[in-house]
């Protein structure tokens, strides 16, 4: 897109406070000191320190009444002229009342309706998966074992952002039984680290989804930022052909067996073991009294492997052959979204849309992600509208576009890294 008169400049102004221990939130320096270690969400919010945040507390908090409570009690000062920059530069005017519209319009609103088809679809599929896969038709039932497997993956993601219910408590459970018996992961691990992911999406140091390596790497500026280093260079170059399937597999493994319910015991949310536990103990106690311990295990793997690739594949489209952000750099909340994410095209009765679960609307994810993600290709018309206005592109591509780069991003790294 060419620029345009009123291009906006995608680094914000920068603001300090004299200190390294507040961050800017609605006018209003909040101290942080040691807050790191109380903060429901971690330590993300070291991130902000000496920064804006009102937009990341905004959109994180859209439904939280408890962050409200903790912010008035919150030790605070009011911002002096020239420390804050909020809301003031066009773009981030526009964006904000385009927000405060959808919300008036009932955009954030949940569906009820559409949130019981979508787990009444994964239990179906697994339904239908088992019952194929032990009555002569095995491949076509582990297909879709693992591709519900994978869905199981976008469900739980809505969940983890609190936009299938709209009550937090509730979204959270429902995450802890599909991510747990779905797929045998922690909802509380996926939350801590998606969200820093969400804060600042392709930011070295910063976005955890760039800490890739030994087993992959997206993006060349990321390599020395990481402690990580690759074991095989010969691994490395063949990346490309190496990500389906099997590293999709070695890191969902890895998650399975050792991460995750490290982290699950760790952190005491013992829920999610449970989940974990129950879902291992029908895969490997209960169905092989019926069909051998050898031939189940055989099955679970290689649907297993589908269900990691499918949904690991589509979310590496979104972000992974996009630029980074240096570490030391500032861009506002709508620029991450607008430059620094991708939309993928609905394609023919938009059956992109149902294959991604609307996460191909990553951009509209991005700037609203508390939004329920069926209504994001109804709001893109108007998210498109306020970039163009702006000068700021709006990034989308084809389906099969979008892996052909992705796919050629993964090689030319590849090969580019040892030179």
């Amino acid at each position: 897109m060419c620029k345009q008169a009123n291009q906006v400049d995608s680094k914000l102004k920068t603001v300090t406070s004299g200190d390294q221990t507040e961050v800017l939130i609605k006018g209003r320096w909040y101290s942080i000191k040691d807050f790191a270690r109380k903060h429901p969400g971690g330590r993300i919010v070291n991130f902000y320190r000496g920064k804006d945040a009102s937009q990341a507390y905004r959109e994180f908090h859209t439904r939280s009444t408890r962050a409200d409570k903790w912010l008035k009690n919150m030790k605070s000062r009011p911002a002096k002229e020239g420390e804050s920059v909020v809301d003031t530069d066009a773009l981030t005017k526009d964006f904000v009342q385009l927000r405060k519209d959808l919300e008036a319009e009932g955009f954030f609103k949940p569906d009820y309706v559409h949130v019981c088809f979508r787990f009444a679809e994964i239990i179906a599929m697994h339904a239908i998966g088992l019952y194929l896969a032990f009555n002569g038709w095995l491949m076509t039932g582990i297909a879709i074992l693992g591709v519900a497997e994978g869905r199981c993956g976008w469900l739980m993601h809505e969940g983890g952002h609190n936009s299938l219910t709209g009550h937090i408590p509730t979204d959270h459970f429902l995450q802890v039984l599909t991510y747990g018996l779905g797929c045998g992961m922690s909802a509380a691990w996926w939350r801590n680290q998606h969200n820093k992911h969400h804060a600042m999406p392709q930011k070295l140091e910063h976005d955890v989804d760039l800490n890739t390596l030994p087993l992959v790497l997206f993006n060349l500026d990321a390599a020395a930022h990481q402690k990580k280093a690759p074991k095989s260079k010969t691994w490395i170059r063949m990346q490309a052909l190496l990500f389906p399937n099997l590293i999709c597999s070695l890191v969902a493994a890895f998650w399975q067996l050792y991460l995750h319910p490290r982290h699950a015991l760790r952190t005491k949310h013992y829920a999610e073991l449970v989940c974990m536990a129950a879902r291992w103990g029908f895969i490997f106690a209960y169905l092989p009294q019926f069909y051998g311990f050898w031939n189940v295990f055989a099955c679970a793997v290689l649907a297993n492997g589908i269900g990691a690739t499918y949904i690991f594949c589509n979310f590496a489209v979104s972000h992974t052959h996009l630029p980074v952000v240096k570490a030391d750099d500032d861009v506002s909340w709508v620029i991450y979204s607008a430059k620094h994410t991708m939309n993928v095209d609905s394609g023919a009765f938009g059956w992109v849309d149902w294959w991604m679960s609307y996460l191909n609307f990553q951009i509209e994810h991005h700037l609203f992600p508390s939004m329920p993600q069926f209504r994001h290709p109804i709001v893109s018309k108007r998210v498109k509208a306020l970039f163009e206005k702006h000068g700021v592109p709006y990034l989308r591509m084809s389906y099969v576009d979008a892996m052909k780069t992705t796919f050629g991003n993964l090689d030319q790294v590849g090969h580019a890294f040892y030179g």
